[in-house]
Protein backbone atom coordinates (compact mmCIF):
# COMPACT_ATOMS: atom_id res chain seq x y z
CA UNK A 1 0.00 0.00 0.00
CA UNK A 2 2.87 2.29 -0.88
CA UNK A 3 2.34 6.15 -2.42
CA UNK A 4 -1.16 5.66 -1.81
CA UNK A 5 -1.60 9.29 -1.19
CA UNK A 6 0.39 10.20 -4.59
CA UNK A 7 -2.33 11.17 -6.72
CA UNK A 8 -4.51 12.86 -4.20
CA UNK A 9 -7.36 15.52 -5.72
CA UNK A 10 -6.35 18.69 -4.53
CA UNK A 11 -8.57 20.43 -2.37
CA UNK A 12 -11.35 23.04 -4.16
CA UNK A 13 -11.12 21.02 -7.20
CA UNK A 14 -14.04 19.51 -8.96
CA UNK A 15 -14.34 16.36 -10.07
CA UNK A 16 -16.87 16.18 -13.13
CA UNK A 17 -19.26 13.61 -13.52
CA UNK A 18 -19.05 9.80 -11.60
CA UNK A 19 -16.76 8.24 -14.41
CA UNK A 20 -13.86 10.66 -13.04
CA UNK A 21 -14.70 9.69 -9.45
CA UNK A 22 -15.30 5.78 -10.23
CA UNK A 23 -11.38 6.13 -11.93
CA UNK A 24 -9.89 7.39 -8.48
CA UNK A 25 -11.69 5.18 -5.95
CA UNK A 26 -10.96 2.19 -8.84
CA UNK A 27 -7.58 3.14 -8.41
CA UNK A 28 -7.51 3.51 -4.62
CA UNK A 29 -9.20 -0.08 -4.55
CA UNK A 30 -6.13 -1.36 -7.14
CA UNK A 31 -4.00 -0.46 -4.63
CA UNK A 32 -5.17 -1.02 -1.15
CA UNK A 33 -5.74 -4.78 -2.14
CA UNK A 34 -2.83 -4.82 -4.14
CA UNK A 35 -4.39 -6.13 -7.80
CA UNK A 36 -4.17 -4.04 -10.21
CA UNK A 37 -6.10 -6.09 -12.62
CA UNK A 38 -9.30 -4.64 -10.62
CA UNK A 39 -11.79 -3.00 -13.13
CA UNK A 40 -14.90 -2.05 -10.97
CA UNK A 41 -18.18 -1.13 -12.13
CA UNK A 42 -20.63 1.76 -10.40
CA UNK A 43 -22.57 -2.03 -9.75
CA UNK A 44 -19.76 -4.01 -8.87
CA UNK A 45 -21.07 -5.11 -4.91
CA UNK A 46 -18.02 -4.45 -2.09
CA UNK A 47 -18.45 -7.97 -0.95
CA UNK A 48 -17.75 -9.75 -4.71
CA UNK A 49 -14.43 -8.53 -4.38
CA UNK A 50 -11.87 -10.71 -3.12
CA UNK A 51 -9.71 -9.50 -0.40
CA UNK A 52 -12.56 -6.43 0.49
CA UNK A 53 -12.94 -7.24 3.93
CA UNK A 54 -13.95 -5.38 6.97
CA UNK A 55 -10.13 -4.08 7.24
CA UNK A 56 -9.95 -3.39 3.96
CA UNK A 57 -12.83 -1.53 3.57
CA UNK A 58 -11.67 0.85 6.53
CA UNK A 59 -8.53 1.22 4.45
CA UNK A 60 -10.27 1.49 0.98
CA UNK A 61 -12.61 4.63 2.73
CA UNK A 62 -9.81 6.55 5.04
CA UNK A 63 -7.99 6.74 1.26
CA UNK A 64 -10.99 8.17 -0.57
CA UNK A 65 -11.42 10.50 2.57
CA UNK A 66 -7.35 11.39 2.06
CA UNK A 67 -7.64 11.81 -1.94
CA UNK A 68 -10.87 13.75 -2.05
CA UNK A 69 -10.80 15.78 1.00
CA UNK A 70 -13.71 14.49 2.87
CA UNK A 71 -14.91 13.40 6.08
CA UNK A 72 -16.76 10.04 6.49
CA UNK A 73 -19.47 9.66 9.37
CA UNK A 74 -19.32 5.99 10.82
CA UNK A 75 -22.77 5.45 9.77
CA UNK A 76 -21.99 6.18 5.47
CA UNK A 77 -18.92 3.35 6.18
CA UNK A 78 -22.23 0.94 7.03
CA UNK A 79 -24.13 2.20 4.13
CA UNK A 80 -21.59 0.78 1.25
CA UNK A 81 -22.91 -2.12 -0.40
CA UNK A 82 -21.48 -1.27 -3.89
CA UNK A 83 -18.90 0.88 -5.26
CA UNK A 84 -21.35 3.47 -6.70
CA UNK A 85 -22.34 4.01 -3.10
CA UNK A 86 -19.00 5.11 -2.69
CA UNK A 87 -18.73 6.98 -5.22
CA UNK A 88 -21.92 8.96 -4.46
CA UNK A 89 -21.32 9.74 -0.97
CA UNK A 90 -17.70 11.40 -2.34
CA UNK A 91 -19.96 13.10 -4.86
CA UNK A 92 -22.87 14.18 -1.65
CA UNK A 93 -19.59 14.89 0.67
CA UNK A 94 -17.73 16.97 -2.03
CA UNK A 95 -20.30 19.42 -2.75
CA UNK A 96 -21.53 20.56 0.39
CA UNK A 97 -19.74 23.58 1.36
CA UNK A 98 -17.82 23.39 4.85
CA UNK A 99 -17.99 26.27 7.37
CA UNK A 100 -14.61 28.41 8.05
CA UNK A 101 -13.58 27.74 11.38
CA UNK A 102 -11.05 30.47 12.62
Amino acid sequence: MSDLLAQAVPPGVRMHGDAAVLAVVNDIVRQVLEDHSIVLQADTPTDALAGWDPMTHVAIMVEAECRFDVLFELDDLELVRTVGDVVRMIQSKRSTVRPVVG
